[in-house]
């Protein structure tokens, strides 16, 4: 009995440390950020505690539409350490999402995040895709009010399904959960990945890569 005890323990400990292995949890009361300070860490160096303001803290403009007059027809409003220093090392972020009528926040991936959605306006149909071998697409249309998880790490997106503009909030589980396009990542990268592979890769024509890679 006290093996089994002792070895759930054990479990638990492990369980614990995998789960804040991302970002640890901070060590004093706050790490506002210094954004004069060339030093370079794993995130952000923090300015004296002494030296904090409320504005440290504090961001004004998820109010404010995105605009979506652009070829996918969504914008996203990060808030992260970038726009609020007082979320150093607090291991989150939020963001704003518009989408102008069937607008799509197009693949991507969160390397850092697990990202939980909030619907506050229109309908969303949204999904991700489980990594190898299955490739599971999980899809549901979210209506206002609705909540949906994207696990770290997986491709998702989000299409409004209404004629109507949509929003949405989400709250991310890094202060910098980074942000990787899979279109913009594949075809325009800098420089340009090989054609030939990419060819092989997506199993079609070389002129069909030349073209998708001719628009980013």
């Amino acid at each position: 009995m006290v093996n089994q005890i002792l070895f759930l323990g054990l479990v638990v400990a492990l369980t614990c440390s995998i789960a804040f292995a991302f970002e640890p949890k901070p060590l004093q009361d706050f790490c506002v950020s210094d954004t004069s300070s060339s030093a370079r860490v794993n995130g952000l160096v923090c300015k004296d505690p002494k030296l904090a303001q409320a504005n440290d803290f504090f961001f004004s403009g998820l109010h404010l539409t995105g605009n979506t007059s652009n070829p996918v027809g969504s914008k996203v409003t990060p808030v992260t350490a970038s726009q609020i220093p007082g979320l150093n090392t607090l291991g989150i972020s939020i963001v704003r999402l518009d989408y102008a009528p069937w607008g799509v926040n197009p693949p991507h991936t969160h390397p850092r995040a697990t990202e939980i959605l909030t619907v506050l306006e229109g309908a969303l149909h949204v999904g991700f895709v489980t990594s190898n071998p299955d490739n599971r697409l999980i899809t549901k249309v979210l209506q206002k009010g609705d909540v949906f998880v994207f696990p770290v790490g997986l491709v998702h997106y989000q299409q409004n399904v209404g004629n109507r503009n949509a929003v949405a909030i989400a709250a991310l589980s890094s202060q910098n959960p980074g942000v990787i396009t899979i279109a913009n990542a594949v075809f325009g990268s800098n420089p340009p990945i090989s054609a030939e592979v990419l060819t092989k890769a997506f199993q079609v024509d070389k002129s069909v890569v030349d073209w998708v890679q001719s628009k980013f």
